[in-house]
């Protein structure tokens, strides 16, 4: 593939490693051809890095599958789950799953990314249900303040600003994508 393909979010293969794209920039010089400057995390080693392509350049890509997993547990060093078809458990780094740790609760369904036969990240839904563990009541006149959103600790120890109405033992959805509250569910 072309580095021209490469947009945030793409994986590609690099030095034996998928890698991730987080961020992407194309410039062209005048008659030095283009460039292209990538910045990725790579899935396996967790590693970030800046790379240059030059415009007749070519990235492999990354021959990865997908199945379904559930989350089991985390202890201080690993997130362990287990696969939905085979059975089979197995761990991840908790660095490898960066902001992710802090949404995965017990039994939580997540898809996997497998790079030649081991797993080597997660992708979690988009949208996912958390009770509230606690969070501060409302106080009649938070909102002449401006101040319409408080911090509310989730079931699994994260903290997200909530509107004030939110309390605790409420159960609400949050986007996992950009750590946001959504909704109220009960």
């Amino acid at each position: 593939m072309s580095p021209q393909d490469l947009k945030k979010g793409t994986i590609f293969k690099y030095k034996d490693e998928p890698f991730q794209v987080l961020s992407y920039s194309h410039s062209h010089m005048a008659r030095g051809g283009s460039t292209i400057r990538v910045k990725a995390r790579g899935l396996v080693s967790s590693n970030v890095f800046d790379v240059s392509f030059k415009g007749g350049d070519t990235v492999d890509n990354a021959d990865l599958s997908r199945s379904k997993a559930d989350y089991l547990y985390k202890d201080n060093d690993n997130a362990y789950f287990m696969d939905q078809q085979s059975y089979e458990q197995f761990s991840l780094s908790i660095p490898s799953l960066s902001n992710q740790i802090g949404y995965l609760k017990e039994s939580a369904a997540v898809d996997v990314l497998i790079f030649e036969g081991n797993p080597v990240a997660i992708t979690l839904p988009v949208k996912m249900e958390f009770k509230v563990k606690y969070t501060e009541p409302a106080v009649k006149g938070d909102t002449a303040q401006g101040s319409i959103t408080k911090p509310a600790e989730l079931e699994t120890g994260l903290s997200v600003p909530v509107p004030i109405f939110v309390k605790t033992g409420d159960i609400i959805r949050i986007n996992t994508e950009k750590g946001e509250y959504v909704e109220r569910v009960s």
